[in-house]
């Protein structure tokens, strides 16, 4: 089982590589997801077959660095993990929900930004993948030209969505420390009959003297109150 801070610190390593990209875009590594049935007619697979040419020479020209091109399979989750790519790009005929439920499945504990192309116009797609973690949804024929602008929104939309999401975490546990703490004090006053400021006190010289945030301390003078009852 992975050890939580092995993982903070491969998010925050996530985080700073995906910044450090804005300024050098050639170790931006990005994984392209192609959707192109085999049995899709002549027309439609030329068309795809141009789109993704535009994409590929879009993405070289602007210095990025395409690690892999997959198929939508029951692979991609597997595959996403093992590479790491640092940005997944779908190129998408029309309904990509199964595609987008995997690549959002493999991205889950560490969030990165995907991008999608597609002719599906349906608002409800739309909204459905930007809830799922999309950052960006481009519909409606792509040039070489629009790839360097497009990946530089989607990157900076996604650093602030992650960013609004680190704060939003960190308010939610200071807020669940701060009721742990408030929670061990009052045991302490209802056990010991003390007022609050000497319980809470208590706590802190406890904390100190074991070298514990005072929240831990709080927990386990919670976790020993619960099994002795």
């Amino acid at each position: 089982m992975t050890r939580p801070e092995q993982t903070d610190s491969s998010l925050a390593g996530r985080r700073q590589a995906l910044s450090d990209a804005r300024s050098d875009r050639r170790s931006l590594r990005i994984l392209i997801v192609n959707t192109l049935a085999d049995n899709e007619a002549d027309d439609i697979a030329l068309e795809r077959d141009g789109r993704a040419r535009a994409l590929r020479i879009g993405l070289l020209e602007a210095g990025y660095n395409i690690v892999a091109v997959f198929p939508a399979d029951m692979h991609l989750p597997d595959r996403i993990a093992q590479l790491q790519p640092d940005m997944v790009i779908i190129d998408a005929e029309s309904d990509a929900r199964d595609v987008l439920e995997h690549v959002v499945m493999a991205t889950h504990e560490a969030p990165r930004p995907i991008v999608l192309f597609t002719e599906d116009q349906d608002r409800s797609s739309m909204e459905a993948a930007m809830a799922a973690g999309v950052s960006a949804y481009i519909v409606a024929g792509l040039s070489s030209e629009r790839v360097k602008p497009v990946l530089d929104v989607a990157l900076a939309r996604f650093n602030a969505d992650q960013k609004l999401r680190n704060e939003l975490s960190d308010t939610k546990l200071k807020l669940a420390e701060r009721k742990t703490i408030e929670r061990a004090k009052g045991l302490l006053m209802e056990r010991h009959g003390i007022a609050e400021d000497e319980a809470y006190g208590r706590l802190r010289s406890l904390a100190m003297d074991k070298n514990l945030k005072l929240s831990e301390l709080a927990q386990r003078i919670l976790d020993a109150a619960d099994l002795l009852g």
